[in-house]
């Protein structure tokens, strides 16, 4: 599902081509009643007023939304998966509780999938830590994390996330940074497996009133 490595230049590609979609996307699943207007969708999102409002009535087309609302819950989750590019993303394992470590670390972070899960909904067992960060503290947070742990496949995973992620759609719980509601539901239907099981679980108790 990720693919391994950190490629600075591949995400900026990535950012300039498909990010602006999926932070439309990520506004509509966080606020699905259709109470943002366009105008505040464009805003918030930070894309261009015109580009904003085509991509809505593209999305409106689709059967996806009307308007601002959303229409179609599972469609538009489904078709957020489609149009994501590989994350990218590398592995460590730290040697005590990563939850800790990551919380004093004084760096920008969103926790996302199990860990995130697990402190919302306790479904999942919070097998691996997995989390984004800004792309200009990449170095900073490699440096912490070896002076707690080792690099590799182990029990931690970060991923370079659009700013979006990290400074404006997030959700505060236990004194956690987490990714919003929207974001960690996509995640967890990306991860695959068991993971689907939470994501749907969260989408039933999060959308029923748009389901």
């Amino acid at each position: 599902m990720y693919s391994k490595g950190l490629n600075i230049t591949f995400y900026c590609y990535v950012f300039m081509k498909g990010d602006k979609r999926e932070r439309i996307i990520r506004i509509l699943l966080d606020t699905p009643d259709g109470s943002l207007t366009a105008y505040r969708i464009h805003l918030e999102s930070e894309c261009s007023q015109p580009w904003a409002l085509s991509y809505l009535k593209k999305l409106e087309k689709m059967d996806f939304i009307k308007k601002t609302k959303v229409t179609n819950v599972y469609g538009l989750f489904e078709y957020w998966l489609k149009i994501r590019s590989p994350l990218q993303c590398a592995d460590y394992h730290l040697q005590s509780d990563p939850l800790k470590i990551i919380r004093s670390s004084n760096l920008s972070y969103a926790l996302t999938t199990y860990q995130a899960e697990n402190l919302i909904h306790g479904y999942l067992l919070p097998t691996r830590t997995d989390f984004y960060i800004l792309k200009d503290q990449l170095d900073l947070w490699h440096q912490y994390l070896i002076s707690n742990g080792l690099v590799g496949a182990g029990n931690t995973r970060i991923i370079i996330a659009d700013p979006h992620i990290v400074k404006k759609y997030i959700l505060k719980q236990k004194g956690y940074n987490m990714v919003s509601k929207s974001q960690l539901i996509c995640d967890l239907l990306m991860e695959g497996g068991v993971a689907i099981e939470a994501a749907n679980i969260l989408i039933l108790e999060w959308y029923s009133g748009v389901l």
